[in-house]
């Protein structure tokens, strides 16, 4: 089984984290969209990270839908999502949420790497930061009273996505402001499969 895509991308890093934790092997093939597209193309033509090759050749893509499978798959005492709708529902919320912004520091990022500084479309650029601010306002807010398992799937979600904007985006977010946020990222950064995948 074939992992492939950088741990500097969220979603990459997300889905690596939740295949250890769930006691999946398997073997990271550290491909850039961009610096390795080619070779990237031989293994999946969409180029789209994460990719995971299953034992049987069958190809998955998207976070989400890689990590739903394994879930399904994994024994009651690995799952990382609840059972029960109420808890499920409330983690599916963390969850959109802490991906709204991984897709808005995605698209920050995109937006100044690589397009040209002469047609920066700035109120695109405000838009894009406000939602930020309000997907992580938002979870600062449900984390104020953290779960007493530290790595669900949402607060490790959460975990991913703060710190890759932290790291690709310092001066976008005063980290004084989400001391929520904060604590549940330096909390689950100490954890074993976090440190096996660092996003440097």
């Amino acid at each position: 089984m074939k992992l492939v895509g950088m741990l500097d991308s969220p979603y990459v890093r997300r889905v690596a984290i939740s295949l250890d934790l769930y006691g999946v092997d398997f073997e990271h093939l550290p491909l850039s969209v961009f610096s390795t597209f080619k070779e990237f193309s031989k293994i999946n033509p969409v180029v789209k990270a994460p990719t995971l090759v299953l034992d049987d050749s069958t190809t998955l893509m998207d976070s989400s839908l890689i990590l739903d499978y394994f879930e399904h798959l994994a024994p009651a005492e690995k799952k990382l999502l609840p059972q029960s709708p109420a808890a499920r529902a409330h983690d599916l919320q963390l969850l959109g949420l802490a991906l709204a912004a991984s897709e808005k520091t995605v698209q920050i990022v995109y937006e100044h790497k690589l397009r040209p500084s002469e047609k920066l479309h700035e109120p695109w650029i405000e838009r894009v930061t406000g939602q930020l601010l309000a997907a992580y306002s938002a979870l600062e807010k449900q984390l104020a009273n953290p779960p007493s398992e530290p790595l669900t799937q949402a607060t490790l979600t959460a975990a991913v996505v703060w710190s890759f904007t932290q790291h690709m985006l310092p001066d976008a977010i005063n980290t004084e402001a989400f001391p929520n946020l904060q604590r549940n990222a330096d909390l689950a950064e100490q954890h074993s499969a976090f440190r096996k995948y660092s996003i440097e």
